[in-house]
C-alpha cells in the first residue's frame, strides 16, 4: 500500500530531517531540520539529485529506485553517509513510496545518536533539579550550626586566661577561619536561589565580549581568545549578569586548564556564536536557539568526570571547589537552556544552548 503525500504544513515542527524527491531523484523539497541536519540551506538543497548530496549516495539512490518501482511502501535501514570535508552522518533512514507521480519519494532521516543525547539531557535536567534541592538542604542544614560554632570560639577567646591568650588564642582563630570558608562555601552555594533573576534585553555579544575583557586582564599573557560571532543573533529576554557569570566561570576553568599552554605562549579560547535551528530542550521544541561554544585547546577533561562535571564539589584540579560549572548550568537552567559537554585531548568544547524569541 502506498503512502499519499501529507500537506506539507506542520513538517518545519519535526526533529526529524524530511526530504522529497521528484521522479529523477531530485529534492523538491526539504523540512528546516534537513537544512540543519545537511548543514545547507533550502536553496542549495532544492534541485540537487539525491546521489550528489552524499558521497557514498549510490546507497540511497539504490533504495529510491526500489520505490519509484513500488517495491515496497517503506523501508527502513541504518546508513553510514559520507560528505564531503565533514564528519559522516550516522542515521537511520525512512524511505516511503508516495502516491505522487511528480513526487514519488519521501526519505526521513533521523541520527542515530539523537535519540541517545535527548535522553542524557533529559537525565542532566533531572539530575541538576535533584542537585539543587540537595544544595539548598544541605546549604541550610550547615549554616545554622556554622554560627553558632563561630559564635561559640569569639566566646571561649573572651574567657581565655590572659597568660595562655597568646598559645591558646591559635586554636580558636583555627575554628574562627574554618568556620568562616565554611560560610563563604555555603553562600555560593546558595547564590543561585538567593539572587533575584533581573530579566531585560541581552545581547550575547555584549556578554562575550565583557567575558573576554576580565580574561585579558587576568591571563595578559600567552592566553589568545579568538571571537567567532554570528552577528545576526537577535537579543533575547535574560539575565545578563547571570549569563556574565556563567560564561565567565566556564572560561576560567578553561583558562586554569590552560596553565601549561599558557606558559608556552600557544593556549587559545574561542567564544564562537551561531543561531541553532529545531532544538530540542526540557522536551520542549524551540525552532530557534543561541548556539554558544567556549572551546579550548588544552588537555581535555578526564574521562572518569567527563559526566560529572556539572555535579556539584566535583573538580579535575587540585584546590578546584567543583562550583564553577554547577553555578553555570544553573543560570543556563533558568533561561530554559542547557549546557552540554564534548572534551577530547586538544579540544574542550562547552556549549550553552538557550531558546531565543
Amino acid at each position: 500500500m502506498k503512502t499519499t503525500l501529507p500537506s506539507l504544513d506542520g513538517l518545519d515542527l519535526l526533529s526529524s530531517a524530511v526530504i522529497i524527491l521528484d521522479a529523477a531523484s531530485r529534492v523538491t523539497y526539504a523540512n528546516a531540520a534537513a537544512e540543519h541536519l545537511l548543514e545547507t540551506s533550502y536553496k542549495a538543497l532544492v534541485k540537487r539529485k539525491l546521489d550528489e548530496l552524499f558521497l557514498n549516495g549510490e546507497n540511497l539512490a539504490e533504495v529510491f529506485n526500489e520505490a519509484v518501482r513500488h517495491e515496497f511502501a517503506d523501508k527502513r535501514l541504518d546508513l553510514t553517509l559520507e560528505r564531503a570535508g565533514r564528519e559522516p552522518l550516522q542515521v537511520h533512514v525512512v524511505v516511503a513510496a508516495l502516491d505522487s507521480r511528480e513526487t514519488p519519494v519521501l526519505i526521513e532521516l533521523r541520527e542515530n545518536v539523537q535519540q541517545l543525547k535527548l535522553d542524557r539531557e533529559e537525565r542532566l535536567l533531572d539530575q541538576s533539579q535533584a542537585n539543587k534541592e540537595l544544595i539548598r538542604n544541605l546549604a541550610h542544614e550547615i549554616k545554622n550550626p556554622l554560627g553558632g560554632i563561630r559564635g561559640a570560639a569569639q566566646l571561649l577567646e573572651l574567657e581565655l586566661p590572659e597568660r595562655h591568650l597568646k598559645e591558646l588564642r591559635e586554636y580558636t582563630q583555627v575554628i574562627i577561619k574554618e568556620a568562616d570558608r565554611l560560610q563563604t562555601l555555603v553562600d555560593r552555594l546558595l547564590a543561585p536561589h538567593r539572587r533575584p533573576h533581573i530579566v531585560g534585553d541581552v545581547n550575547i555579544h555584549e556578554v562575550c565580549e565583557r567575558v573576554r575583557s576580565l580574561m585579558v586582564a587576568e591571563f595578559p599573557n600567552g592566553l589568545t581568545i579568538k571571537r567567532d560571532y554570528d552577528l545576526s543573533v537577535p537579543e533575547f529576554r535574560g539575565d545578563k549578569e547571570q549569563l556574565i557569570q556563567a560564561v565567565l566561570n566556564i572560561a576560567h576553568n578553561a583558562a586554569q586548564a590552560l596553565s601549561e599552554r599558557i606558559e608556552n605562549g600557544d593556549a587559545m579560547l574561542t567564544l564562537r556564536t551561531r543561531i541553532a535551528r529545531q532544538v530540542t530542550l526540557a522536551k520542549v521544541r524551540y525552532r530557534l536557539a543561541l548556539d554558544l561554544h567556549i572551546i579550548d585547546n588544552g588537555p581535555g577533561i578526564p574521562a572518569e568526570i567527563q559526566d560529572r562535571v556539572f555535579y556539584p564539589l566535583v573538580s579535575g584540579r587540585d584546590g578546584g571547589s567543583g562550583l564553577g560549572l554547577t553555578l553555570a548550568q544553573t543560570f543556563v537552567q533558568q533561561h530554559m537552556g542547557v549546557i552540554e559537554c564534548e572534551s577530547r585531548p586538544g579540544c574542550t568544547d562547552f556549549r550553552i544552548l538557550i531558546p531565543l524569541p
